[in-house]
């Protein structure tokens, strides 16, 4: 195993600079330097695939595919090597024959052969896909391989990369749903091969980020069609935090359908269905409602899972990510799937074309395992994406113009580990009482247990769901532009103060920008692969601020800036 690596793609990346010997979410550096060579041989793909594309040459399933790998290397979702190794040779496969049909392609247009041969990223195969070798090469193309790059030409390449993997999730949840854009896979393919182009300027690049933020809301928009078509509008629902008599499967990540399918798996079997952090949401779905056997949620944000994995005593699903280190309690009770992985932990198999994935062993391994230790017995309450905020517009617009309202902090994000984060539960218990919180995703662990109160009617936490539903936080605030009859969304009593941690949530920060909303106030740090010049162009065009002490914070989202 190489002891050197480099990564920054995440919010608790060392000493806010890098990762350089282990990753602080637990990465090997083998895995990250296999995650570098298959971002590298991705880029190789959209090499071939854009210049194909030119000549009608499309391969929809390597399209996908990128969208799936860019998946897989995003912060907590896939720590094993293998399979790494695994998609790194189907890349190459996949690579090879989009090259094959282009070049051929050529030749039938022009009637010669096509000179055209590639760079290394869209050329190199390994003699063997021995791990040593692959680890090798790894080494030659990671992030910080070219230390010559301009450190600006560098951030932005990265940002825009990082922007990809966010959009790749939202993306490929959707397509499992059966909701397809060619678009924005075709889009993927033309930013990496961007961030391959030693010709684009700090502003090209800079316009290239803007253009991501935009494919971005279009991935999002896209994914919260999929999920609302196929399981309804989320409505504000109480979930209970405690557990029933009887074993349990816990679920936790992103993916619905996967709970879906387990759900119909498990009905009669005497086994329970709790949801775990990310998935927690998925309670406000009207279609899982009909299952008795949905217990309720257990558990809260996912850095505490492993004290949490250990106390729930039954099998657990991860979805997506994120995961932390498995301690060896509970790994012969973990199962991921999807794009998740976890050295030593079971996998389930993607599903074969018009069938369910097969969950038959988790759900066998639950029939013998003792009842969930309860934490809590409580209940907290989700479900208020766009369509339940809307139907109540009138009352909201009322208690704004009444001045019941003054001000809503969108307080949507991540969650980590970071004692930096318990900046966000000061910052909900000191907002004043005239003031209603927005939240989608895990950020919202912080603060959604304590007891806000209400406005006239109006829970003063708001909470839409998880990272995925951040489309709903949005496409309210657009709504609510139109229902004050602004024109422009930084004129409304809204505020922006996020918590990030991975590249989904760099996405939603993109998009935002690409919308042109200002005064966002982010944290608890700023990205670390964000240069000094690219963080001056983001505070100078769209007034990015990095989070301050609670009281200067509140004061000023108070006044509007």
């Amino acid at each position: 195993m190489s002891n050197a690596m480099f990564c920054f793609q995440c919010q608790e990346t060392s000493k806010n600079v890098g990762c350089k010997v282990i990753g602080v979410c637990g990465k090997t550096s083998e895995v990250a330097n296999l995650q570098d060579l298959l971002v590298y041989l991705l880029k190789g793909i959209a090499f071939w695939g854009t210049r194909g594309r030119e000549m009608g040459v499309i391969h929809p399933e390597t399209d996908l595919f990128i969208a799936q790998a860019l998946f897989a290397t995003i912060t907590n979702a896939n720590f094993d090597p293998d399979r790494f190794v695994g998609y790194i040779r189907e890349a190459i496969d996949r690579r090879e024959a989009l090259r094959s049909a282009a070049q051929n392609r050529c030749e039938e247009l022009h009637g010669k052969p096509c000179p055209e041969t590639g760079p290394d990223w869209a050329t190199w195969k390994p003699e063997a896909y021995e791990i040593d070798i692959l680890l090798a090469k790894a080494a030659q193309v990671g992030v910080m391989a070219d230390e010559h790059l301009d450190e600006d030409i560098r951030s932005l390449r990265e940002l825009i990369t990082y922007g990809l993997k966010g959009t790749a999730a939202y993306t490929e949840h959707a397509y499992v749903l059966g909701e397809d854009d060619p678009e924005i896979l075709h889009f993927m393919q033309d930013m990496l091969e961007a961030t391959t182009n030693g010709d684009l300027s700090v502003d090209e690049l800079t316009g290239l980020v803007l253009k991501t933020g935009e494919m971005g809301l279009r991935a999002m928009a896209l994914l919260d069609k999929a999920n609302t078509d196929a399981y309804g509008h989320p409505e504000p629902t109480q979930v209970y935090l405690g557990v029933r008599p009887g074993p349990g499967i816990l679920v936790s990540g992103h993916d619905l359908r996967d709970l879906d399918e387990l759900l119909q798996q498990t009905e009669g079997t005497g086994v329970n269905v709790y949801t775990h952090s990310e998935m927690l949401p998925a309670q406000a779905y009207p279609a899982f409602k009909k299952y008795a056997h949905f217990a309720g949620n257990y558990g809260g944000s996912w850095w505490h899972q492993r004290e949490e994995f250990e106390s729930f005593g039954g099998p657990i699903l991860m979805t997506t990510n994120c995961i932390v280190r498995v301690k060896e309690s509970y790994i012969d009770r973990l199962f991921t799937t999807g794009q998740a992985g976890y050295p030593g932990c079971a996998h389930i198999p993607d599903r074969v074309p018009g069938e369910q994935k097969d969950f038959s062993a988790i759900i066998e391994l639950a029939k013998t395992c003792p009842d969930p230790i309860p934490l809590e017995d409580k209940t907290i309450t989700t479900g208020f994406a766009r369509q339940t905020v809307l139907a109540h517009a009138g009352a909201v617009i009322d208690a704004v113009k009444a001045g019941d309202i003054q001000r809503f902090v969108v307080m949507g994000g991540c969650d980590g580990r970071s004692k930096d984060r318990q900046y966000f539960t000061n910052v909900a218990e000191t907002m004043p009482d005239n003031t209603v919180i927005l939240t989608a995703g895990c950020a919202k662990y912080r603060y959604n247990k304590l007891d806000l109160g209400e406005i006239n009617g109006i829970p003063r936490l708001l909470d839409a769901g998880q990272c995925n539903d951040s489309y709903s936080l949005i496409r309210t605030a657009q709504a609510l532009a139109g229902a004050f009859e602004v024109s422009d969304v930084n004129d409304l009593p809204i505020s922006y103060d996020i918590a990030w941690y991975e590249q989904k949530a760099v996405i939603v920060l993109l998009a935002l920008l690409h919308l042109g909303i200002r005064k966002i106030r982010l944290g608890p740090t700023l990205p670390a692969f964000l240069s000094p010049n690219v963080i001056s162009v983001l505070v100078k065009n769209f007034d990015l601020k990095p989070i301050d002490s609670v009281e200067e914070d509140i004061r000023a989202m108070m006044a509007g800036n």
